[in-house]
């Protein structure tokens, strides 16, 4: 251990360390962001190793000289890799992930997707922000960290490399690597802030599933004029049952769902209306606040069709028809029950006869929502170097994203606390085009994670406290 009356051990000096070594972490998140490392079947998973390898590198380079691969049966690699702290120092894990969503349609990106662009201090391309921040993160604050010496707690870095795109080998990860993964608390920088600026701990994330149904009338297509009529198209039979999911005030009509009035930050719905660039016209759906449809209520996405697309189509009446659904849960909703609903609610809406099947492979099979206990010390403590590193109070906002790898980590290590926060904003166009991350709020992040990390390490209410009321 270094000598604590010698060496500089004040956020002042970590301010001025991570400050000082931003230039670097921009050019390892162009790095990052150069590969298109998307998890799903049709991409090419050498780039997903790729982007594996380039984070090991990082890490190393970092310090944490045992950043290596862990190997995932049938699945793409993470990375984990450990600093060793005092013997009687709690143990923090630090998460990210290094896959991507797809980039989406090219011609909608001002800049190309995998090129990475710095314009107005943010910097633009697939991955920027989600999640590949994070990465670069965690790097920023273990090199300031380790200016001091020795770590002052055990850092493990765990990054996954399929968290966009399935869940199937997440027991693999956690499960199969619990003795390596094991912590007290985990960061996860997979989060945001609720506007640029505003330093924000996450507490809580929805649950989800999906499936994917397939609506069939014919073998094959016939002549829409010889036996248009009396035969509906699966097109139309498909688009009835996904109309059939929310009622007429826009309310997810599957029964058996849960939902719950938020008592948290309240979300204005001209604030919402500004960031998501709704058109003006397009009224909101649902009932209760914005805050209670988005943090704790369900709700239902179409999020591809399958069917004859209108360039070459021909008149003819379409046999086929599938569409992949998406279903977010409000936190504490058992996402396998809920499939069943949907699965059940779909089948019952199937008009006309018309064959019905469904197929559970499409990637996320099953992501339990969370709430966070964010009266805890160690939340307590969090917020307090968030508003250190902001120079402003942190407030608490909910997600109505999902991590499914959050409930995992507390049903494998019971008593581990999680927190959820990251240099998303706003503005950040997370699984859209554009997607950018400000570089401002990494370095912020990457200093309030920093603080956090020595604070937990002197204990969090004072020397001897660590984790305890």
């Amino acid at each position: 251990m270094s000598d604590p009356t010698s060496e500089p051990k004040s956020e002042q000096a970590l301010r001025e360390r991570i400050a000082s070594d931003m230039p670097r972490v921009v050019t390892e998140l162009e790095r990052l962001v150069r590969i298109p490392s998307m998890g799903y079947p049709d991409s090419d998973p050498a780039n997903v190793r790729a982007s594996a390898e380039a984070t090991r590198e990082i890490l190393k380079e970092a310090g944490v000289e045992n950043a290596r691969l862990l190997e995932l049966d049938g699945g793409h690699p993470a990375v984990f890799g450990e600093l060793a702290g005092p013997g009687d120092a709690p143990t923090i894990l630090l998460y990210a992930h290094h896959d991507v969503q797809p980039e989406g349609p090219l011609d909608q990106w001002d800049t190309p997707p995998f090129e990475p662009v710095v314009k107005d201090g943010r910097m633009y391309g697939r991955g920027a922000a989600d999640d590949k921040s994070g990465i670069v993160v965690h790097a920023a604050a273990i090199r300031a960290l380790l200016a001091d010496g020795d770590p002052p707690v055990t850092i493990k870095v765990v990054v996954e490399g399929e968290e966009e795109c399935s869940t199937e080998h997440l027991p693999q990860l956690v499960g199969g690597h619990a003795d390596l993964l094991r912590a007290d608390v985990a960061v996860i920088a997979d989060g945001g802030n609720y506007r640029t600026g505003v330093p924000t701990l996450n507490s809580s994330i929805r649950g989800v599933t999906d499936i994917v149904v397939q609506v069939r009338v014919l073998p094959r297509a016939q002549h829409s004029g010889s036996y248009g009529g009396p035969i509906p198209d699966a097109i139309t039979a498909l688009s009835r049952m996904i109309a059939s999911l929310h009622d007429d005030k826009g309310d997810v009509a599957i029964d058996g769902l849960k939902r719950f009035e938020w008592e948290g930050t309240q979300i204005p719905e001209t604030e919402f209306r500004d960031e998501s660039g709704v058109l003006a016209s397009v009224e909101m759906i649902g009932s209760g606040t914005i805050a209670d449809r988005l943090f704790a209520s369900p709700a239902v996405a179409v999020l591809g069709v399958d069917a004859p697309a209108i360039a070459g189509s021909s008149p003819q009446i379409v046999p086929v028809a599938r569409a992949r659904v998406s279903l977010r849960l409000a936190p504490g909703d058992d996402p396998g029950a809920a499939r069943l609903a949907l699965v059940e609610h779909l089948r019952e809406h199937g008009p006309w006869g018309v064959e019905v099947t469904f197929d559970g492979s499409s990637g996320f099979e099953a992501g339990h929502g969370y709430m966070f206990d964010t009266s805890s010390p160690t939340s307590r403590a969090a917020m307090e170097a968030l508003a250190k590193a902001y120079g402003r109070d942190a407030i608490e906002v909910g997600s109505g994203g999902s991590i499914p790898l959050v409930p995992m980590l507390t049903e494998t290590f019971p008593g581990i606390e999680v927190l959820i926060w990251g240099a998303m904003d706003e503005r950040s166009f997370i699984h859209s085009v554009n997607e950018s991350v400000e570089l401002s709020e990494v370095e912020r992040i990457a200093l309030a994670e920093a603080l956090f990390i020595r604070n937990l390490g002197e204990g969090i209410d004072g020397p001897g406290a660590r984790l305890e009321e």
